[in-house]
């Protein structure tokens, strides 16, 4: 099965900015839609950003629009999520999910869509 490792998760002051990593193995580098998911204690997954394959299009929930950036690295199966701005409202594990073959290429905000996940990473945004 595939494999899907996050990693960059810590704790920033409100204003700052991490750059979480989401590293892809066990697949050829092929044109699979990525995503991220986070959730917060007590709270329902909920979508965060999505980008297809060749990074030509992406998808922001509105909470992060403007403020997070995700991105494709060219060698590696690589997907990162730049976060800017973070606010205490951030504070969650993000989660990085990738499609399997039958729906390649959609960015879904579904989380039922994605069926490789990684196991999360925490971020911590403090006031």
């Amino acid at each position: 099965q595939v494999q899907v490792v996050e990693s960059g998760g810590g704790l920033v002051q409100a204003g700052g900015s991490l750059r979480l990593s989401c590293v892809i193995s066990g697949r050829t580098f092929s044109s699979y839609a990525t995503a991220w998911f986070r959730q917060g204690t007590g709270n329902e997954r909920e979508f965060v950003a999505a980008i297809k394959w060749n990074g030509a299009a992406t998808v922001y929930a509105d909470s992060v629009r403007g403020r997070f950036t995700t991105s494709r690295g060219d060698v590696k199966d690589t997907v990162y999520l730049q976060m800017n701005s973070l606010k205490p409202e951030d504070t969650a594990v993000y989660y990085c999910a990738t499609e399997s073959s039958l729906y390649r290429n959609n960015p879904s905000r579904d989380p039922d869509h994605y069926a490789y996940w990684g196991q999360g990473t925490q971020v911590t945004v403090s006031s």
